[in-house]
């Protein structure tokens, strides 16, 4: 299941297993998995080779609609096939929500770092 929040403008979400309500809510107590993607990558990895790492994306070499998506954690890793036209059309919706390069605009920098610098909202004293 593909999942993007326009909240998280940069991120789209990739969830396996029992995962959702069928409404496109992420529930991972029930036994599901989710990794969190950049936009960008996916929309790369749609024509080339794209990621390092843990992550990477390709097409099948072969005029198919097949794309391939390795993930690696410490636990073990798996290769997935998916529809590169299913893809492409959930990388166009969320386009219509948040067009690239406008993703910074929905986010408050100032406020985002002042949270991380303030460990997280807590009180860095410990009290």
């Amino acid at each position: 299941m593909l999942c993007y929040d326009a909240a998280d403008p940069f991120a789209v979400r990739i969830a396996f297993g029992d995962v959702g309500d069928g409404n496109g809510v992420v529930d991972l107590e029930e036994g599901g998995i989710a990794w969190l993607l950049s936009r960008e990558l996916l929309q790369a990895g749609l024509e080339r080779p794209a990621g390092d790492g843990d992550v990477r994306l390709w097409p099948a070499h072969a005029a198919t609609d097949v794309l391939f998506l390795h993930l690696r954690a410490p636990s073990g890793e798996a290769l997935f096939e998916l529809s590169r036209a299913t893809v492409a059309a959930f990388l166009r919706q969320t386009e219509a929500l948040v067009p690239s390069g406008a993703e910074s605009e929905l986010l408050d920098l100032d406020d985002e770092l002042l949270v991380l610098l303030s460990n997280g909202g807590a009180d860095p004293s410990g009290r």
